[in-house]
């Protein structure tokens, strides 16, 4: 039976309208960067059975499917009907139609985000201070920190000289000790704009005396001033005194308030779990990844509070959906849940627990049985990797074959029947296991291999890097049209140059509104 569609007018009414529903938009990353609705959250058919059930929890939820020409989207109209979902129709034309009928098309990651990264600094005059200027202060051993807002992963690749990494749904949780000294001028950072101005302006939502400054244009502004950047830096926030967390709470929970953010009890989220097959809830952990890993609540998704913010189409694909956010004291929720009311989530609750003392099991990774590294190796196997493609060109299997699973023809291409298969990835074998089904039914004996590549390299097997034996396009990185013009520096320049254009090109849309709160 064909799946219903919709007309881009008749979309545009739906996500108008604010009723729940999800826009998925099935391409890989790059086609997606390239051009996509605002609303959309990207779900690439390669992955579509690995993220659909995060980003849309509940199998009723009307889910409207694009791509550029429906090409794609009927093919994953038939994947999610297999997984459940009820009410699934395609947009007619895909993103072709859309932009024809004369409506806006976003290239980028984050949209949404950067977007209203750039909104914040304009509704707020959320003050900047240049690379060159805080680099004067610096040198002149001026009473001055510089806070990176970037998770620690991203902060550790590189960073401001001297800067100290304190993810920005953490800074208000740690300032007090970071800079006591309300004369100490703090300058937040991150790779380009939209971490500098949002953790900037926490800090000045909390009401922190300090003098308070995004850096301008964050690194790629450091570079552009000729300043040398710092690697593999290991400076963090520390532990929270006392003190701090009760300083934070109290603002957090007036910043909460004023936001319009309401907090519930663990009686509440019962309530609303078991309403979840009538209204979608998202329960989200936004305290570090690493206090996630020892526990959380049963249901919970690590969503550290920086990402979701600056993320938030990979998180939530159905913006009227129900968000509990949770943590340990309260302080990390609320400010983001702050956020995401600015950012105009519709339904946001803070759960007013101690995750802490309501842990249901530690997060583990669950590996689909197959076959060992040193049993395919010894046997002969071919070997398929289905990783993200610079995972693959950083190191994988000596001899594997790259592609991407919704192209398995790529990949078939280059194997033999008559030898057996063993597939990896990086989704703790759920991604293999899904491709080894589809493999054994076009008459190949595939297996997943067990570990994957960790376990192919604690095993001692040869391992190699670059392009060979890649099959598909490279279609799955987030890649801007300009940073495949071979030039760095353009490259930099032309990204600044989109978020700037962002408010401009969103107030055209029409389709979000933001609502920026000012600093008290």
């Amino acid at each position: 039976m064909a799946t219903p569609t919709l007309t881009p007018a008749e979309l545009r009414e739906r996500i108008l309208n604010g009723s729940e529903m999800a826009l998925l938009d099935v391409r890989e990353a790059q086609p997606f960067v390239a051009g996509h609705i605002l609303t959309a959250s990207n779900a690439p058919l390669s992955r579509l059975e690995i993220v659909v059930s995060r980003l849309v929890p509940r199998k009723a939820t009307p889910v409207v499917l694009c791509d550029s020409d429906e090409t794609l989207a009927g093919r994953a109209a038939e994947v999610l009907a297999g997984l459940g979902y009820r009410d699934v129709r395609v947009l007619q034309g895909g993103t072709s139609a859309w932009s024809a009928a004369g409506y806006v098309l976003f290239e980028g990651s984050n949209v949404p985000s950067k977007a209203f990264g750039e909104i914040v600094e304009i509704a707020c005059h959320t003050p900047a201070m240049d690379a060159g200027e805080v680099k004067e202060r610096v040198d002149a051993g001026e009473n001055l920190i510089i806070l990176d807002g970037r998770p620690w992963d991203e902060y550790q690749d590189f960073n401001i000289p001297g800067g100290i990494d304190c993810p920005n749904s953490e800074l208000a949780y740690h300032v007090r000790d970071l800079a006591p000294d309300p004369e100490t001028t703090i300058i937040v950072n991150c790779a380009g704009r939209t971490r500098s101005i949002i953790g900037a302006q926490t800090l000045r939502n909390a009401g922190i005396p300090n003098p308070v400054y995004a850096l301008r244009n964050g690194t790629i502004g450091w570079e552009w001033a000729g300043l040398p950047l710092e690697y593999g830096a290991d400076r963090r926030h520390g532990t929270v005194s006392a003190e701090a967390v009760q300083w934070s709470r109290k603002k957090c929970d007036q910043l909460a308030q004023r936001a319009g953010v309401t907090v519930i009890g663990l009686d509440d989220l019962q309530t609303w779990q078991a309403e979840a097959e009538e209204h979608t809830l998202y329960l989200f952990d936004v305290r570090e990844p690493e206090e996630f890993a020892t526990g959380s609540l049963a249901g919970a998704v690590s969503a550290q509070g920086t990402q979701l913010v600056q993320a938030t189409d990979e998180y939530l694909a159905v913006r009227a959906g129900r968000i509990v956010l949770v943590d340990d004291t309260g302080v990390r929720s609320r400010m983001t849940a702050s956020w995401l009311k600015q950012l105009g989530f519709p339904n946001v609750a803070v759960l007013d627990v101690d995750v802490r003392n309501h842990v249901a099991t530690a997060w583990s990774a669950t590996e689909v049985p197959g076959i060992t590294a040193s049993e395919a190796f010894e046997a002969g196997h071919s070997i398929v990797d289905l990783s993200f493609s610079l995972q693959f060109m950083e190191a994988h299997p000596q001899g594997a074959i790259w592609g991407l699973r919704s192209s398995l023809s790529d990949i078939t291409g280059h194997l033999d029947k008559g030898t057996p298969v063993a597939v990896l990835d990086d989704e703790h074998g759920r991604l293999a296991a899904l491709a080894a089904e589809e493999l054994a039914q076009l008459g190949y004996a595939a297996q997943v291999l067990e570990g994957g590549l960790e376990a192919w390299c604690a095993a001692g097997l040869p391992v190699a890097s670059g392009r060979e034996g890649m099959a598909s396009p490279i279609l799955d990185t987030l890649d801007m049209p300009f940073d495949l013009t071979g030039d760095p520096e353009a490259a930099k320049r032309a990204y600044i140059d989109w978020e700037l254009q962002l408010p401009e090109q969103i107030e055209k849309d029409g389709l979000l509104t933001f609502n920026p709160l000012q600093a008290p």
